[in-house]
């Protein structure tokens, strides 16, 4: 996020695109709700599915899945065409603006509505209007823009528009993407990226690794020169038999990858699966080694959380049985494969953090404990930085990037005739590792569903509770059925917290040609009333 959650209330006017906020990040649903409804705060949502915030919302799109980019563009096409941009800001602090006009040119209001499936130009119109109003306006994203192979595009696309309205380093204006897990940030900030070091620094660059070796006690061993394989990258690797070996820590892709079959398939060819986890989970139970690691009371030390803030974790409880820290499993492999490490506590840990990375290195242990600093933090007695690029862009000026609508990569037929998205709801989380062994959330939602409009239920005969087969080109899942006003017609949604039905056996592991994050978020499918004696394995 370049602003903070605290700025909420400094915001006239909210764009949520692509993220059901009060179920997947529901403190600052509420807050928005808050703002809408008691302050009159103007909010547009874009989404497939009608979600509680577009209830509320002054102009709710229910664009097809897939058409971030081109509903943007809308929204730009006309903020130019009326002359509504911040022309001033633009001049001082951006580049890259007049060759991001000439493709505006052609998403028009009515262009734009046949591309997302939109029955009434003029709301593209009025939302523009609403969006170049407000100053400022905070702009909400989550993987219902990223998870596509546009996912880049997508993300520059909301740049695009919020420095085209000034709104970037402004209090209460911001892109702001929610992260989908405590932490995923400060993995980031880490270095869990296949190109990148900690602090973003590109593992291509030889000074980079110099540095990063001399800190890692790397005597006569040198990092590699290539950025690694990303996820599916890997399993493609391990299903072609290039890759012998995987270790997976706190991750659980059996449920949470594309094209389960696929992935399944890849991680049985390995000679080595390790996996360390809390629970025995789907991916566990494929490993030849489980190592038990601490659930987050039973360990200290730090998360950084979506708006950048660096937040402590006390130990409350003992691990039970032999479960360890993760930095202590680490250290100790590590040992054995030759390295000197000798860190005896997470507060040593930290400490190498500061040196290492630049954004972390005015935040102390002592100060993490007593105080939430946002990085930024480049010295001791810096306060931390709440809102980005306030003076001046990282890069020095802000940079327009003009980009065209690409559809998905698999669009729908006459075999599979709708089009199916995927997300999590407000009972579960991501692929149930906790949730579902939660007996109070597991009795609230104990199975999964597809979720389907009226019409599109009655078109196939369909009933609400009953179970249905639901069929994509890698495979097919029983799953019961959920009529509901949510989707759009010809869309169905499907959450993928549930293996017994698992939504990833039917999504396209297609990637993003920069960042090859796959496209969960649409795909095309076919769904069918089951025939007696065809019930299959209930959900």
């Amino acid at each position: 996020m370049t602003n903070s959650i605290g700025e909420i209330p400094s915001s006239e006017a909210f764009l949520v695109i692509g993220s059901n906020t009060t179920e997947n990040h529901p403190v600052i649903g509420s807050m928005i709700k808050h703002e809408v409804i008691h302050r009159g705060k103007k909010l547009v949502v874009a989404d497939p599915r009608r979600i509680e915030l577009a209830r509320i919302a002054d102009v709710y799109l229910p664009i097809r899945p897939g058409t971030n980019v081109a509903i943007l563009n809308g929204f730009m096409h006309v903020i130019l065409k009326e002359g509504l941009y911040d022309k001033a800001y633009i001049d001082e602090r951006c580049e890259g603006f007049e060759a991001l006009i000439p493709v505006l040119e052609k998403y028009t209001p009515e262009h734009v509505a046949g591309i997302c499936g939109l029955a009434n130009p003029d709301d593209i119109v009025k939302a523009a209007r609403i969006l170049a109003a407000a100053k400022p306006m905070a702009l909400y994203y989550s993987m219902g823009i990223t998870q596509f192979i546009s996912g880049v595009n997508g993300v520059k696309s909301t740049a695009n528009l919020q420095m085209m309205l000034g709104n970037v380093g402004k209090t209460g204006g911001g892109v702001n993407p929610l992260r989908g897990q405590n932490n995923v940030q400060g993995a980031c900030d880490m270095g869990a990226l296949s190109a990148l070091l900690p602090a973003y620094q590109p593992v291509i660059v030889p000074a980079n690794r110099e540095k990063f070796e001399k800190a890692w006690g790397m005597c006569g061993c040198s990092l590699p020169e290539k950025p690694g394989l990303t996820i599916i990258e890997m399993m493609n690797a391990a299903a072609r038999g290039d890759l012998k070996a995987m270790y997976v820590m706190g991750e659980n892709p059996v449920v949470s990858d594309p094209n389960t079959e696929h992935v399944i398939e890849a991680m049985e060819k390995l000679d080595l699966l390790i996996v360390q986890d809390i629970f025995l989970t789907e991916t566990a139970r494929l490993a030849h080694v489980v190592l038990p690691s601490c659930a987050f009371l039973e360990k200290e030390g730090t998360v950084t959380n979506t708006e950048r803030r660096v937040q402590f974790m006390n130990k409350v409880v003992t691990p039970p049985g032999d479960a360890r820290d993760d930095w202590w499993i680490t250290q100790q492999l590590a040992r054995r494969m030759g390295l000197q490490w000798n860190y005896t506590r997470a507060e040593e840990v930290f400490e190498e953090i500061r040196t290492v990375t630049p954004s972390y290195a005015g935040i102390t242990w002592k100060r993490a404990r007593e105080t939430k600093v946002q990085w930024p933090c480049p010295a001791v007695d810096h306060p931390g930085t709440p809102t980005l690029h306030k003076e001046k862009f990282a890069r020095g000026k802000g940079l327009f990037t003009a980009i065209e609508y690409t559809p998905p990569a698999e669009v729908v037929d006459r075999e599979y005739p709708l089009t199916l998205t995927t997300g999590r709801i407000l009972e579960h989380f991501h692929t149930g590792t906790m949730s579902r062994n939660s007996r109070i959330l597991d009795e609230l939602v104990p199975h999964g569903f597809i979720e389907m409009s009226r019409a599109d239920a009655a078109a196939l005969d369909l009933v609400d509770g009953e179970m249905v087969a639901v069929s994509s080109r890698r495979g097919s899942i029983r799953i019961r059925l959920r009529i509901s006003p949510r989707p759009t017609p010809n869309v169905v949604f499907i959450p993928f917290h549930f293996f017994e039905a698992a939504a990833n056996r039917l999504t396209i592991d297609a990637l993003d040609p920069t960042c090859k994050i796959p496209e969960y978020k649409v795909c095309a499918c076919r769904v069918e009333k089951l025939v007696a004696g065809d019930g299959g394995a209930a959900c």
